[in-house]
């Protein structure tokens, strides 16, 4: 399939995480060609950590694509342009737990990276492949601003965050 992407180091690219993660959302994608799951997310980061360019994701405990992120080793964000807003919020509203057909119900098209078989969508202007490096749940205990525990987690349900290692950027041609 082809997929019209070029492979760029993401240190030369001019880009804005607040804008892309927090404004326009990604979808995050793990397993395999047997079976993958996605989900929407808005929260995250990206940056340098342990000498390695990062990406930081967080994912509640509830959320079906968590048990994929889990058992691979890779994941992927997928960016997408405005025109592909109602995909990502359907993704977001639907959980693959109740619908295993989730992503055929989009207007987004799976393919897999030709390295370590991660999948992301065709459809997608920037994709970030990423390396599980750590992942920690967050507990009540250890938040300093207390304040944020009844906003973001009235349902108790914290998240776990992940950082991945970025080993491959592919921007659309």
């Amino acid at each position: 399939m082809m997929t019209n992407f070029i492979s760029k180091d993401i240190a030369t690219l001019n880009i804005n995480p607040f804008d892309m993660i927090g404004k326009k959302w990604m979808l995050i994608t793990a397993g395999d060609q047997t079976a993958c799951n996605t989900m929407t997310a808005s929260w995250g980061g990206m940056g340098v950590m342990w000498f390695m360019n990062v990406v930081n994701i967080v994912i509640r405990p509830q959320r079906y694509t968590k048990n994929f992120v889990d058992s691979n080793d890779t994941f992927s964000l997928s960016f997408f342009d405005e025109k592909y807003r109602k995909s990502l919020q359907y993704c977001g509203k639907v959980s693959g737990n109740d619908r295993k057909d989730k992503m055929e119900n989009t207007d987004l098209t799976l393919c897999y990276d030709n390295d370590n078989n991660t999948p992301y969508f065709i459809e997608a202007s920037t994709i970030i492949i990423c390396k599980k490096l750590y992942s920690t749940p967050f507990r009540k205990e250890d938040f300093i601003q207390k304040e944020i525990i009844p906003r973001a987690y009235s349902g108790g349900d914290f998240h776990t965050l992940y950082y991945g290692e970025i080993l491959k950027t592919l921007i659309k041609e």
